[in-house]
């Protein structure tokens, strides 16, 4: 902190607050990459300073560079909230540049999370702002994030209209940072359409400009594209050798973000032909993302690691780091859960309001009508039939929109009821369990033998607690955002092997053999996401209601109609007529299992939503006390998928 000294020497040197939030903002821009900590540090003190002389301008550029800070990091909820606060304060003190900037910085959140038509939505927004105010630098800033947008939805020849149109805005302006990414966008679109030359044309001018200090994050940048190219072209050796240069340089300039980029391209490059070189620079990508606590790239790692040893015949390796991938997806999920269903009631709170206010102005709309009709009348008896037909017309509409309104407010209060109702249920039930049985471990009078069988008891009830909250966060993202797709052609049959062994476990402590009757490649085109959260919702279903002794059995059959059925079939408790209708349902309660494990009913209406979302369909057939067999229908992929040599588990009983 000798810096931090350093800089509030200087302070009475200094003559304006301004100065001041020029200086923290040098200094963040210094340590956002290399030390966040110490970027949010600084961020902190400008943003006290600036409120305390007022400096609403200053505050909304600290704002900006805190946003930057999270938005680095993956936390595009908090980068999001700090970006709107920005423009709004721009928006009110008249300061457009200001403006326009930060409404690309909300864009480029968008892109991050791949929700395209919202960012090109903001990237207009700012080409608007910038052109309306005679501000060419940030019009050629929109027209590169604008082609940035189609970029990411396969839309070159769009994309190329924007950046000639910036390319021509750069050929006034002073070299900067955006004459680089003009280069390097101009490399990616023409090495997407094949025309390699014209790739590495762009590419290697960029390089040659961009190895001087200040420009040496976007250098990176420029020489793993290059390097891409020439991985395409089949020159591997030179590929490689780029890629070595990119990481030497993300190190010296102690860019954990541009090395973990570096690493990773590395690991790919590298790949299943020689895994070994592969596993190096994934455990070095590990180790940094773990250092760093950047959860998301290390959980990327693990799950990369886990394919390559899978890969070369070590399953054990695979399952121990697949387990610490999971593991590290709920830790990195759990606590951040909080936040996010906050975030959610926020958000819920927030469109009741905004459907409130809609609903004042129509009803006060409706009585400035009914006033003019009152005052009409004294003028002519003919006006008033003629204003009575219109005002019967439009008293309709505005009835119609009431009603439209009040139908939504009462959808959105019992998407909240159901919210409540599963904390207050599923989740307050668990918790005082695990209440009673932290109560209990200290007593004296309890053996090692029935201590440990509480300690049991607790882990379930926690993990019990996890699932619902994962589960319920699931569900409310999807009632405010939609189910996001990402469809492809996969087989199945890995997915289905993997989960098996996830569950041996489980399925022996009660003795339940575990069936596969399926030989031949499953075929499947939908998120594979998807399909795997609804193929381990059924298997773990079926486990739990079948009692010690029983048998799963798993299959699947393709349809003369290009359709695929994967089965999960019990010879379990089975479900009661009267509730088979509901299990699908919000209204659905959950109940126990066979060795009185717990769940939420949240799992089954997601699986649906799921289907439905990727056209398909869960169908269920059960009879009480004889067993239940749950249906997943899906399109079959296009052309065949490769299997890959996945090791059969042994049946588990």
């Amino acid at each position: 902190m000798l810096f931090t000294a350093s800089v509030r020497g200087q302070n009475a040197d200094v003559g304006s607050s301004s100065q001041k939030l020029r200086k923290y903002e040098n200094v963040i821009k210094q340590y956002r990459y290399s030390n966040p900590d110490s970027a949010a540090y600084f961020v902190k003190l400008g943003i006290e300073l600036a409120r305390q002389t007022g400096d609403k301008d200053g505050e909304a550029m600290m704002l900006n560079q805190s946003g930057m800070i999270d938005d680095n990091a993956g936390n595009f909820v908090e980068s999001r909230t700090k970006y709107l606060q920005a423009q709004a304060i721009y928006q009110r003190t008249g300061n457009h540049k200001g403006e326009a900037a930060v409404t690309v910085r909300l864009g480029v959140v968008e892109l991050r999370k791949g929700k395209y038509h919202e960012a090109i939505r903001y990237f207009l927004q700012s080409l608007k702002v910038s052109e309306r105010n005679g501000n060419t630098a940030g019009v050629m800033e929109a027209n590169v994030t604008l082609a940035e947008g189609y970029m990411g939805q396969k839309k070159y020849e769009v994309a190329l209209k924007y950046l000639r149109k910036a390319e021509s805005l750069n050929k006034d302006l002073p070299f900067s940072g955006l004459s680089l990414n003009i280069l390097n966008n101009f490399g990616v679109i023409y090495r997407e359409l094949g025309d390699f030359e014209r790739s590495i044309g762009y590419l290697k001018k960029g390089i040659s400009l961009s190895d001087v200090p200040q420009y040496h994050g976007l250098y990176i940048t420029l020489t793993n594209n290059l390097a891409s190219v020439y991985a395409l072209q089949g020159f591997k050796k030179q590929s490689i050798g780029l890629q070595k240069d990119a990481l030497n340089k993300a190190r010296a300039i102690k860019n954990y973000l541009r090395e973990l980029q570096c690493l990773n391209g590395l690991a790919a490059s590298f790949g299943k032909q020689n895994p070994e070189e592969a596993l190096t620079y994934l455990k070095q990508a590990l180790d940094l993302a773990s250092k760093k606590r950047a959860h998301k790239q290390a959980i990327e790692a693990l799950g990369e690691m886990s394919d390559i040893y899978r890969h070369i015949g070590n399953p054990q390796v695979a399952n121990t780091l697949k387990n610490r991938q999971y593991n590290l997806a709920d830790s990195f999920f759990y606590r951040n859960m909080s936040r996010q269903i906050f975030n959610l009631q926020t958000e819920y709170e927030l469109d009741k309001a905004k459907a409130r206010v809609q609903q004042l102005e129509y009803e006060k709309t409706e009585q400035d009508f009914k006033r003019k009709i009152i005052l009409s009348i004294a003028f002519a008896a003919v006006a008033i039939v003629i204003i009575l037909g219109v005002f019967y017309f439009r008293t309709r509409e505005l009835n119609a929109r009431l009603n439209k309104i009040n139908a939504e407010l009462q959808n959105s209060n019992s998407v909240k009821d159901k919210l409540f109702s599963v904390l207050g249920h599923d989740l307050r039930t668990p918790f005082a369990s695990t209440i009673s049985y932290l109560q209990f471990l200290g007593a004296d009078f309890l053996t090692d033998k029935e201590r440990q069988e509480m300690a049991a008891k607790l882990e379930a009830n926690c993990k019990v607690s996890l699932e619902t909250l994962d589960a319920l966060l699931k569900w409310g993202q999807m009632q405010l955002k939609g189910v996001r797709l990402n469809q492809t052609d996969f087989d199945a049959f890995e997915i289905i092997i993997r989960n098996i062994a996830l569950f041996s476990q489980v399925a022996g402590d009660k003795s339940i053999t575990i069936r596969n009757d399926i030989v031949s490649p499953v075929a499947i085109h939908a998120d594979r996401d998807h399909f795997e959260f609804v193929f381990r919702n059924l298997l773990s279903n079926a486990i739990k209601f079948t009692p010690e002794y029983g048998t799963v059995s798993i299959s699947a059959t393709a349809t003369a109609e290009g359709m695929v059925n994967v089965s999960v079939k019990d010879n379990g408790v089975g479900i009661a007529p009267d509730r088979i209708d509901q299990i699908f349902n919000l209204s659905n309660v959950s109940t126990s299992g066979t060795k009185d494990e717990k769940g939420t009913s949240l799992g089954l209406v997601i699986s649906k939503e799921f289907m439905e979302a990727n056209r398909g369909n869960i169908a269920v057939k059960s009879k009480e006390t004889e067993g239940s067999e749950f249906i997943v229908t899906l399109h079959q992929a296009a052309a065949p998928v490769n299997r890959q040599e996945v090791p059969e588990p042994p049946v588990i009983f």
